[in-house]
């Protein structure tokens, strides 16, 4: 059976109800997966209606998962309503709309844990919208890890062949580098190893960057090398893993892009964010727009599956009727090959 995704619409003002009415006005979708918009029943017959599209579609507003239709020409979207049209607007910063995102999140969370769903995939939230409205996290990875009750996790970012998990992610550089431990390494080695097999990689390749420029050069250039990363490689090869590291971190993206590796452990946020967001995303400079891109945000360690979108509300565009859906679908399709995958270790 195809598994069931609960797809949270993300901050109603932005784009997500409008990448979710498009992810879900194709077929291929369908024969995927049974999506099921977390949300606003307005708020997507709106995002409907803005776009204009050449099939017709239609709403079905339910209460309970059971009422879904799951056939395509219908979206079902299971209704929160959450937000008053009157006063809503796109494109602006609106604490309804932060508390209706924080909303939908905690309810795919709950449908999740319930077993209710396979899967979650999650469109893009606003961060200072969730915090005006009294939600204090810093992103959906944090709000998943609270109402999961989970302690150790670790953010996965994807796009194409390039697939990076991060030792620490927002935290200053400087305590990004005391966080640099043997522990925490073997830790996060060990969610992105299972996270290619997940992805129906066998044996993944995995590298794991060094910290400082050259791999310390022998210690000329620091001590985390030697002290902490070389450590635990030699633990992780003397336990099977097909690992390879320390690999100085100014080639070993460039490697990731070709295809040597099936996946890289960065050592603090933009070691990994940068060299992904050069490969992922593409400035269009006759147009000056971010041309579509398909990365995807993947919360690891979680009992259960989260797949995200790796771009943001895009205020600027929202209710234009021109965002695209290239993420959104990447993250239904990778949501997919988890959940079956999950399935399958279970029976």
């Amino acid at each position: 059976m195809k598994p069931i995704l609960a797809i949270t619409m993300g901050d109603p003002a932005g784009i997500g109800p409008e990448i979710c009415v498009r992810s879900l006005a194709r077929k291929e979708t369908y024969s995927l997966c049974k999506p099921l918009v977390v949300g606003d029943a307005k708020i997507i017959s709106l995002a409907i209606d803005l776009l204009k599209l050449d099939q017709p579609l239609s709403v079905n507003a339910i209460a309970d998962v059971k009422e879904a239709k799951f056939e395509h020409g219908t979206i079902d979207v299971y209704d929160l309503d959450l937000i008053d049209l009157d006063t809503f607007k796109f494109g602006e910063v609106q604490v309804q709309c932060g508390n209706a995102a924080f909303q939908y999140v905690r309810k795919a969370i709950e449908l999740a844990m319930a077993d209710e769903v396979d899967g979650t995939c999650t469109a893009p939230l606003n961060k200072e919208a969730i915090h005006l409205a009294g939600h204090n996290y810093d992103g959906h990875t944090e709000i998943y890890a609270t109402f999961t009750n989970t302690k150790k996790y670790a953010m996965l970012l994807a796009d194409g062949p390039m697939r990076v998990i991060h030792v620490s992610t927002h935290v200053s550089l400087r305590e990004a580098c005391d966080r640099c431990k043997k522990e925490r390494i073997i830790e996060v080695y060990e969610l992105i190893d299972d996270a290619c097999r997940q992805f129906g990689i066998d044996n993944p390749h995995i590298a794991i960057a060094g910290l400082n420029p050259h791999c310390s050069e022998n210690g000329l250039f620091g001590w985390e090398e030697a002290k902490e990363i070389i450590p635990a490689v030699e633990e992780l090869k003397a336990r099977g893993f097909n690992v390879e590291g320390p690999v100085p971190p100014d080639s070993v993206f460039a490697k990731a892009k070709s295809g040597k590796y099936d996946g890289v452990v960065a050592q603090y946020h933009d070691q990994g964010h940068i060299p992904l967001k050069v490969v992922g995303f593409n400035w269009d400079a006759a147009t000056g727009k971010m041309l579509p891109q398909k990365g995807v945000n993947i919360t690891l360690g979680l009992p259960i599956i989260r797949v995200s979108v790796d771009h943001g509300t895009a205020f600027d565009v929202a209710g234009k009727g021109v965002a695209a859906e290239d993420a959104l679908i990447s993250s239904i399709e990778y949501a997919t090959k988890m959940a079956i995958t999950r399935r399958q270790r279970l029976a």
